[in-house]
């Protein structure tokens, strides 16, 4: 019995309607990251593993895919090792599958520092790997769409990373609402709660509190350890109301004993500032909740949120002071933002926000009538390829209603008929499949008409 085929839980094969939709993503997005002079690069799908353990916490090293060394990995691993899965894991594995754009762009960063302009400004469009619980909007394999400038500590580029988030879902159509936090505002939470040690925790936490709620997130902080009085100071922060000014205000006076945390409010209001001065100060709030669980961020932290659609965070990301100090290059300072390819599709798809017509695919089809018609038509479609008209022949002279169920099936909008008398008249009739009308055309009137 042949075996059924199948793809790991997690992935997806995408047909062309679907790589339409991509593509109309993966383009809107670099078109606005290059009209901020962003530039694009690629690294490999995987790394070695060295490159990715202890980056993203304990529970993004969980979430690494490992890749087992080729050859007889398990040749010189003593019996003994088998009965400690994460040690045995490193003596087989020395490579691992991207868990994310940032660090390997950092690697890259280090690497190539001799041959790059600081600040350096970069974009990059691929997919990552996750080893998650597969679930609505979470996926083990997505694509990730970052920008992220390094080299720099202005809070320009802080603004500016705003600014293209507003810009690109603006060409979507898509309303959301820009949550922004500082990790140095968390750090003075953990001071003035009296557990400074007890950060990640803190962070991991509290990134929750959307999926799991309030309650869920103080149980979580007792089981780490956290006494009452520390969380009773934890939780009025994570419920503060009130405008964006207000809220730095209140957490100005929580903080005061922690000239870290009053730091980070400092950042948080200059960074405001400049937002309001960019006119898009509306759509961006203050979400002292907000932590993003990845260890590396330092100061400021995006995510976004679709107003109209429930799903996770569309985009999110922040600022690295020394992600480039692990690979021996510290004090080089950077900010990004990734947009989540995948989820957003699926914010336009149920909101019905793709572009109507395809444009990518095939404008018209010539039927095929016989040798001496394709003989003739031939050149004619060469002619509307070299006018950016896309055009196909239909490989075989059949029916012409075979030849109208096929264009119907592919969404082709024109038929370009092709038979004796239009052999005979040097021309073609264009029929319109949405409308049913038709008439004959010579080569150039069928480019004008074709270009509308």
């Amino acid at each position: 019995m042949a075996q059924k085929p199948s793809i790991p839980k997690g992935t997806r094969d995408f047909g062309p309607s679907e790589m339409y939709g991509r593509n109309y993503i993966f383009n809107t997005i670099r078109s606005v990251f290059q009209k901020y002079g962003y530039q694009c690069i690629e690294t490999p799908s995987i790394e070695n593993l060295s490159t990715l353990l202890g980056k993203y916490g304990d529970e993004g090293d969980k979430l690494l895919f490992k890749i087992l060394n080729s050859g007889d990995a398990f040749a010189k691993v003593e019996p003994s090792a088998l009965a400690n899965s994460n040690a045995l894991s490193l003596k087989v594995c020395e490579k691992g599958l991207r868990y994310d754009l940032t660090v390997p762009f950092a690697r890259f960063v280090v690497q190539h520092q001799n041959e790059i302009s600081f600040p350096f400004k970069r974009y990059q469009i691929q997919p990552v790997w996750r080893a998650d619980r597969p679930q609505k909007g979470r996926y083990r394999e997505f694509y990730q769409c970052d920008a992220d400038v390094v080299g720099s500590r202005s809070l320009l580029s802080e603004m500016e990373l705003v600014q293209i988030v507003d810009d690109v879902f603006a060409e979507f159509g898509i309303r959301v609402c820009i949550k922004i936090n500082n990790r140095k505002i968390l750090y003075g939470l953990a001071e003035v709660c009296g557990a400074p040690d007890k950060m990640i925790d803190i962070t991991v936490a509290i990134d929750k509190i959307d999926k799991i709620g309030l309650d869920n997130v103080k149980a979580e902080l007792f089981e780490k350890g956290l006494s009452s009085e520390a969380v009773a100071v934890i939780e009025p922060v994570l419920t503060l109301e009130g405008s964006n000014a207000e809220k730095i205000e209140k957490i100005r006076a929580i903080l005061k004993e922690s000239e870290t945390g009053l730091k980070g409010v400092e950042e948080l209001e200059s960074l405001f500032n400049l937002i309001d001065k960019a006119g898009i100060g509306q759509k961006v709030e203050i979400d002292l909740s907000l932590a993003r669980g990845l260890n590396y961020y330092t100061g400021a932290i995006f995510e976004v949120k679709a107003l109209d659609f429930e799903i996770g965070s569309i985009c999110g990301g922040g600022r690295y002071d020394d992600l480039t100090g692990i690979f021996g290059l510290p004090g080089l300072s950077g900010v990004g933002i990734s947009f989540g390819a995948d989820r957003i599709y699926d914010v336009l798809g149920g909101l019905d926000l793709f572009p109507k017509e395809n444009t990518g695919s095939t404008r018209v089809l010539f039927t095929n009538m016989g040798e001496k018609e394709v003989a003739w038509l031939i050149p004619v479609a060469s002619l509307l390829r070299k006018n950016g008209i896309s055009c196909e022949i239909y490989p075989e002279s059949r029916k012409l209603r075979n030849q109208f169920e096929y264009a119907d099936r592919k969404g082709i909008p024109f038929l370009a008929i092709v038979g004796e008398n239009e052999v005979a008249e040097g021309a073609v009739t264009l029929k319109n499949l949405a409308t049913g009308e038709q008439k004959m055309l010579k080569p150039d009137e069928l480019i004008n008409a074709l270009n509308y």
